[in-house]
């Protein structure tokens, strides 16, 4: 039985990049619960929020395909989320032999922006 029979979709937090026009990335170890969730679908959604008043967000859902990540592409998602100093000492710390990239082909938007309503 698949993951998602047996307990729904699987929503977890991840650290992503895009950028616009490209594919959207996510960071996961190999064999883990997202990726093999994501592999068996073949596809995965993504909703990205601002918390600040005024609040916004963005969702993509789309296709999707496991691959090699190399440490440059590792270091940089890492300083994205901890900064310079704080992403540095994850890499070191987690040296991510087993990570892959899952990237997303993006094929459907939705935004949400309360500063305009």
């Amino acid at each position: 039985m698949a993951v998602a029979e047996r307990s729904g979709p699987l929503a977890v937090p991840v650290w992503y990049s895009y950028q616009p026009g490209g594919t959207v990335t996510v960071s996961t170890r190999r064999g883990s619960r997202k990726a093999a969730a994501i592999e068996a679908a073949g596809r995965f959604t993504l909703c990205a929020q601002d918390e600040r008043p005024p609040y916004k967000y963005v969702t993509v859902g789309g296709p999707a395909a496991i691959e090699e990540i190399d440490m440059a592409e590792r270091l940089a998602l890492a300083r994205r989320y901890l900064g310079t100093e704080g992403g540095d000492a994850f890499i070191a710390a987690n040296p991510g032999d087993t990570d892959v990239a899952i990237r997303m082909t993006p094929e459907h938007w939705m935004t949400a922006d309360f500063s305009r309503a």
